[in-house]
């Protein structure tokens, strides 16, 4: 179920669940009215109608936060802004100035706002309170800031920060494929992207093909450092590592499902499968990252 993850260390966090229920029922999501741009909230994460906003699965806290933005092309926009204009330049003689353009931009927007297209999207959001940890599912910082800044704001006591590891992934990274001697429990597979720190900003990327070639040891050489590794952890768990400390693409391989029922899926089976095994690699990479930093 947790395809992305950009991990927080959790400080402080005073609440408990009832109390983190509550501060989750504060801010329930509505979709859009129809003059609305956007609107956010959390949903209940089992799908259902009044349900609970957090659901504690083996002592693991989910809560599934939702947005809606409405989106309205910027040629429609200006095109409308346009013709306001001209009408304003044709009555009165003058072009609307720079106030009055804004207000004609904001006016526009209210016009077409009730006929533009509603996207939403979900995020999960993973509690460990056991180990301190927060755990996002977005590969998008600002919405991963977004949703922190909301929690931060309605959960009593609550302040995390962003893990940090001694080691900058980065630097791991380049030692892994130059050496081509990833940390125990790890394996590196068949993709990865290598950018230059100069000003050209050259980057290379490497998609279903062998890393332990000299090719990708010369890049590296010659300053080109790892911006992205697919990694796989214990068999078990395979994800890109990004030089920001974020997981993408997790996925659960065969080997977690053994003695598992097909018949056997379903919320809390996925919520412990991908929980328990997240638990057990996010240690693991901090630690072959050299522990975590002085800000944790």
């Amino acid at each position: 179920m947790i395809k992305n993850a950009i991990i927080y260390r959790i400080t402080s966090l005073s609440a408990g669940l009832d109390q983190v229920e509550q501060a989750l029922a504060k801010v329930p999501f509505v979709e859009c009215g129809a003059t609305q741009e956007k609107s956010v909230g959390w949903v209940p994460p089992r799908g259902e109608a009044n349900g609970a906003f957090v659901e504690s699965i083996g002592g693991q806290w989910i809560a599934r936060f939702m947005v809606e933005a409405k989106s309205i092309p910027g040629t429609e926009l200006n095109r409308k802004v346009k013709a306001k204009a001209a009408r304003i330049e044709q009555d009165t003689g003058r072009m609307p100035g720079k106030k009055e353009r804004k207000e004609l931009v904001d006016e526009t927007k209210l016009d077409l706002l009730p006929m533009a297209f509603a996207k939403q999207g979900a995020m999960w959001v993973w509690i460990d309170p056991a180990a301190n940890l927060l755990v996002l599912d977005t590969p998008s910082q600002a919405r991963a800031d977004e949703v922190v800044t909301l929690l931060v704001e309605t959960v009593p006591g609550l302040s995390v920060a962003l893990l940090d590891t001694a080691t900058s992934p980065q630097a791991a990274m380049a030692h892994w494929l130059g050496t081509q001697e990833p940390p125990p429990d790890f394996s590196v597979d068949r993709e990865c992207e290598l950018k230059s720190a100069d000003e050209a900003k050259a980057v290379v990327r490497y998609a279903r093909h062998p890393l332990d070639i000299d090719e990708v040891r010369e890049h590296i050489n010659h300053g080109k450092l790892p911006t992205k590794l697919a990694l796989t952890w214990d068999d078990r768990v395979s994800f890109l590592l990004t030089d920001c400390l974020q997981l993408r693409k997790i996925a659960f391989l065969d080997s977690v499902f053994d003695g598992t029922k097909t018949d056997e899926g379903g919320f809390d089976t996925d919520v412990a499968i991908a929980t328990s095994e997240l638990s057990k690699l996010i240690p693991d990479l901090v630690k072959a990252l050299g522990g975590e930093g002085r800000s944790a």
